[in-house]
């Protein structure tokens, strides 16, 4: 993995959790909030993939969860929108 991957990885993670952390212990963001908050401009879409493993490793980490209808799921068996929030 090299430097600059890495760099993005960590500054996805900062993002989700500070987000959260913002928007309060019961709130959820999107994706595309984090990816937004990491690059200004047109170019946040190609970060959505990244967005999702960054959650997914949060999810292992024991941080937060991805939920899809409300109900949390487990990363690799997510499809389509998801949501993250706080590990409850």
């Amino acid at each position: 993995m090299t430097d600059i991957k890495r760099q993005m990885d960590r500054r996805l993670e900062r993002a989700i959790l500070e987000l959260l952390e913002r928007r309060g212990p019961s709130k959820t963001i999107c994706p595309s909030d984090a990816a937004r908050a990491v690059y200004e401009g047109d170019g946040w879409r190609a970060l959505m993939e990244p967005v999702r493993r960054a959650a997914g490793r949060l999810v292992t980490a024991g941080e937060v969860e991805i939920t899809q209808g409300g109900h949390p799921v487990e990363p690799a068996k997510a499809r389509g929108p998801i949501r993250i929030r706080r590990a409850r």
